[in-house]
């Protein structure tokens, strides 16, 4: 079969690859560089049996209408090649929220060897050592996927925009949503159409179970205060931890505990569960309480209860807030727009700010802050340095948007 597989950014060449090491014909195109041996011109001056493109590539790319050819996503590629040889269990994590804290959470409580898969990097438990750093696209499955056969082990594989229906159980961990493709698509529902092949779907609230293979969270799990109890019909369990009570650990913890009573697994380890790096997890430098929601998640929301998780900590209302974006990498899917950093900014109100990134303050925020309370840094790391030298007391926020 002849084959065209998109986009080398984010993993066409593993897929093409995989699909050339089955005897079929391919040429990978690298869409937004033309760095690869066959560019776009080339491309649709031949014929094709089968396209494989990214959900978020412009829907009007002309290579996605040139001669006659189906047209399928990464996602289904990947579950193509995975075929029969899938870990057991194997869950897949995706939604604009929450999605790497499920996996670490769900994680935790898995018993025996396995692979969790997520964009802070790829462990192999119960060593929790880390194997590599790489996307989270669907291609990056694959090797995960392949390690976890390897060791006889399961998978938590996190995912961008869907899953590949290939797991026993496809979570999506929000009802958030925003624009891909060129701002032609709806990154949610790109989500939801993924999981139509996965055997069982964990839905987080709000969105709809249009069919028995989908559970809402709403309609399994409850939570009160520190105490989440679950009940799936043949399997139920509870668990008590103090992160329920954060807005950013809820809804993944309850989700965890819900994924593991839908695989027959006892909830209750939840209780020993930690913050993870990057997710509201708290450390201290001197008398300062540092309090890190650094991730490719952070958010206008995200940040401000981070504000509050600190000053409740370190029970002083004097805070340095890092904010922004890493250069490079930090728009990640979502953006983190100037007007959602101003917004925190003025609802935080920090004693002193920190941005990474090219920010405009505006006049509504940079009237309050002037060079004595206003520092700009070119990377997470270097503003970091900066915030730990500059505070003597009180707490410091990180909510910089970037891979971790």
């Amino acid at each position: 079969m002849n084959m065209l597989v998109l986009d080398t950014i984010h993993g066409a060449d593993v897929i093409g690859n995989e699909f050339a090491a089955r005897g079929h014909t391919v040429d990978v195109v690298d869409v937004y560089r033309q760095k690869s041996v066959v560019d776009t011109r080339t491309a649709l001056g031949r014929t094709y049996d089968i396209i494989v493109a990214p959900v978020h590539l412009d829907p009007d790319h002309p290579l996605l209408h040139s001669g006659n050819a189906p047209v399928i996503s990464h996602h289904e590629a990947v579950r193509r090649l995975l075929g029969d040889r899938v870990p057991q269990p194997m869950v897949e994590v995706t939604g604009a929220r929450g999605k790497t804290t499920t996996a670490f959470a769900l994680a935790h409580i898995m018993a025996g060897a396995g692979v969790l898969h997520t964009s802070a990097g790829t462990f192999l438990y119960p060593e929790h050592r880390l194997l590599w750093k790489r996307s989270i696209t669907p291609a990056s499955v694959l090797a995960a996927a392949n390690t976890a056969i390897g060791i006889n082990g399961w998978l938590i594989a996190e995912e961008s925009l869907g899953v590949t229906g290939a797991g026993s159980l496809a979570i999506i961990t929000s009802a958030d949503d925003y624009v891909c493709a060129a701002g032609k698509k709806s990154a949610l529902a790109e989500k939801l159409k993924s999981v139509k092949n996965s055997r069982r779907v964990l839905l987080a609230p709000s969105l709809p179970s249009g069919t028995p293979a989908m559970v809402n969270l709403e309609d399994i799990a409850r939570c009160s205060s520190s105490d989440c109890c679950i009940n799936c019909g043949s399997v139920s369990g509870s668990f008590h931890n103090p992160l329920l009570v954060l807005d950013a650990y809820r809804t993944p913890l309850m989700l965890a505990g819900a994924a593991a009573c839908l695989l027959g697994i006892d909830p209750s380890p939840l209780a020993g569960f930690e913050a993870v790096e990057g997710r509201l997890s708290v450390s201290r430098a001197g008398n300062v309480t540092i309090v890190d929601d650094a991730n490719s998640g952070t958010t206008m929301m995200t940040a401000i209860e981070a504000a509050g998780y600190a000053r409740a900590i370190a029970k002083v209302p004097a805070l340095t807030l890092v904010i922004g974006t890493e250069p490079e990498d930090g728009a990640v899917c979502e953006g983190f727009t100037d007007e959602e950093i101003r917004g925190a900014i003025n609802v935080i109100n920090p004693e002193r700010v920190i941005l990474v990134g090219d920010i405009l303050l505006g006049d509504d925020v940079a009237h309050r802050f002037n060079p004595t309370n206003t520092a700009r840094s070119s990377t997470f790391k270097e503003a970091c340095e900066t915030a730990i030298a500059t505070t003597s007391s009180g707490s410091i926020v990180l909510a910089v948007k970037t891979w971790r």
